[in-house]
């Protein structure tokens, strides 16, 4: 089946964390009971910390800031301006494909930052897309995935550090990794690369990589 492509807020438009979610909800349900086809979100956040099923109490923000408790896995992590948000609402062909799934939207992210002159990888073990340290270096994140299943049908998704200011790391241990770094596409090119820059090309290698796995 098709997946649909849905701009929800771009640019000028900074979603709140919570109206997203509601209509993640929405379409989570409707494409489980099949009245709705599979459908990816593309958006930006309000500036938000949330915090996945395995955040442990230390891993909370130094500052105090507010944190929503969220459903989907993993630890903490923050979503804000500047950052590709990609929600996939689809229903799997085979729930046993989990780990395909993550690996697929790795990919496609991958790709979309290789081409643009930034080696990427996977990093066995954890999940994201990293871009390698070398001269002893930490290993940096460009890329976060934290989801839900249900019914067979995902929620949650993706995080593509774009040209978000990376200051509201330095109060977290973002995802619980304490040996590595995060850096965004702007940082390692050294020029603005926003949202809207990259989300075409994203949305390309989805429907590409995705189509043969939802039904």
């Amino acid at each position: 089946m098709a997946i649909e492509f849905e701009r929800v807020g771009l640019g000028s438009k900074f979603v709140p964390y919570m109206e997203a979610w509601d209509y993640q909800i929405q379409l989570h349900d409707a494409v489980a009971a099949d009245e709705q086809s599979p459908k990816v979100l593309f958006l930006e956040h309000e500036a938000v910390y949330t915090a996945g099923k395995r955040t442990e109490p230390e891993d909370l923000p130094l500052d105090g800031t507010p944190v929503v408790d969220v459903d989907r896995g993993g630890k903490l992590t923050w979503h804000g301006p500047g950052q590709l948000i990609g929600y996939p609402i689809v229903k799997l062909r085979k729930m046993s494909a989990i780990r395909l799934y993550v690996e697929t939207i790795e990919e496609a992210l991958i790709n979309v930052v290789s081409d643009m002159g930034i080696p990427t990888t996977q990093i066995k073990g954890r999940s994201g897309v990293w871009v390698p340290g070398k001269n002893g270096e930490q290993d940096r994140k460009i890329a976060a995935i934290g989801l839900r299943i249900s019914h067979g049908v995902t929620m949650h998704g993706f995080a593509l550090n774009c040209s978000n200011e990376l200051a509201a790391y330095e109060q977290i241990i973002p995802c619980g990794i304490t040996d590595a770094g995060v850096t965004s596409i702007s940082q390692e090119l050294g020029k603005t690369v926003t949202p809207e820059d990259v989300v075409d090309r994203v949305q390309s290698e989805l429907e590409r990589l995705l189509t043969p796995q939802v039904v």
